[in-house]
């Protein structure tokens, strides 16, 4: 190869534990590892990534630069297996990155993607909440976790809004709450779920102690230290309350708090993406390309990648009503159609050509 620089392609490769239903369609490529499939789309970002190479390949005396191939395990699994690629020097001397994703969510062959945040970070929280055991038939020997844990989840619904400043508080179901504002104010985004209330083994007993898992997902690492100070000053609240009302000498409540940081925020490099879409809308006329779409609470950990160096995410539409396509992401019955391979695999050519042509355009 020429001198130039260097770009790199990111492919997932990892499937996820799910038995896929037969169809009408998959019969002559349904897995053929029962328990295991590819539910999320990773196999056809690796035609995709492949489809490029060799396209790629075919032209590669025509260009200055070198092109990066990165097929990488263990996505869909925290940490994700981006640190271990980066720690392994699979960034070393890349100048730039693209990576992309099918959803079902958006209609077949339409690209979304925005400068700046696209997908959200990942938040696990564990909370234990001690309180003091006892009969039902004397509840004031008792400090109650239950009734401590569902007061917890009713005031973290409340104060929502107010750790996210202006933002509304929309209906999302009885063990979700979402707030977001205008889409000029991308920061102000954010998503809180309860997944698992665990505590108690008797009908007519208090137990001593419940647990709550859950997470919550942001835009901004700003909000995500926000929502965690507004857990702890609610959970501090409920422990003095719960003591002032329990009989002289009970032991007061306590509670431990655990939150565990998932994937960053994906925020795609503005430049980057300015020239991509030029380019796209340049190449593949007939493709309806948004540089406006909007963020998701979707976590990637294509994000460290983009941690390192400049580059681009974008989201392939994979929706097709006539075709039957129409399940979603991690759907036991997900399928693809197959003709927006084709659509990603030029469009990851035509940006590597472009930026191989011209990195200042996408660098500056």
């Amino acid at each position: 190869h020429a001198p130039g620089p260097c770009i790199a392609i990111r492919a997932d490769m990892d499937a996820l534990e799910v038995f896929e239903e037969p169809t009408e369609r998959n019969g002559d490529y349904i897995s053929k590892n029962k328990g295991i499939m590819h539910a999320c789309g990773h196999d056809g970002h690796m035609a995709m990534v492949l489809g490029a190479a060799r396209l790629l390949q075919e032209k590669r005396e025509s260009f200055c630069g070198r092109v990066r191939l990165i097929f990488q395990p263990a996505e869909e699994q925290p940490p994700g297996g981006a640190i271990k690629v980066i720690e392994d020097g699979g960034l070393d001397g890349v100048d730039a990155i693209l990576g992309l994703h099918i959803f079902t969510s958006i209609e077949s062959g339409k690209v979304g993607f925005r400068p700046g945040s696209l997908m959200a970070s990942s938040n696990l929280f564990n909370i234990k909440i001690k309180g003091k055991g006892g009969h039902h038939s004397t509840p004031e020997n008792c400090i109650d976790p239950i009734a401590i844990a569902s007061d917890f989840i009713r005031a973290v619904r409340d104060r929502s809004a107010i750790a996210c400043g202006d933002g509304q508080i929309n209906g999302a179901g009885s063990n979700q709450i979402s707030a977001q504002v205008s889409e000029q104010d991308l920061t102000r985004c954010f998503v809180i779920g309860f997944g698992k209330i665990e505590g108690g083994a008797q009908f007519n007993r208090t137990p001593d102690e419940v647990s709550i898992l859950g997470s919550f997902r942001t835009f901004d690492d700003g909000d995500t230290q926000r929502i965690e100070d507004m857990m702890k000053q609610a959970l501090d609240e409920l422990m003095e309350s719960y003591t002032t009302k329990t009989c002289a000498g009970a032991s007061a409540p306590s509670y431990e708090l655990e939150v565990l940081h998932g994937y960053p925020v994906l925020v795609n490099d503005t430049a980057f993406t300015k020239a991509t879409c030029a380019i796209l809308k340049e190449s593949l006329p007939k493709t309806h390309i948004d540089m406006d779409a909007e963020p998701i609470f979707g976590a990637e950990d294509f994000a460290y990648y983009l941690q390192k160096v400049p580059g681009i995410y974008f989201l392939l539409g994979n929706r097709n009503t006539a075709k039957g396509i129409v399940e979603g992401n991690h759907s036991n019955r997900f399928d693809i159609d197959e003709d927006i391979l084709i659509t990603g695999t030029e469009m990851l050519e035509s940006i590597v050509l472009d930026f191989l042509e011209r990195p200042e355009d996408y660098l500056s």
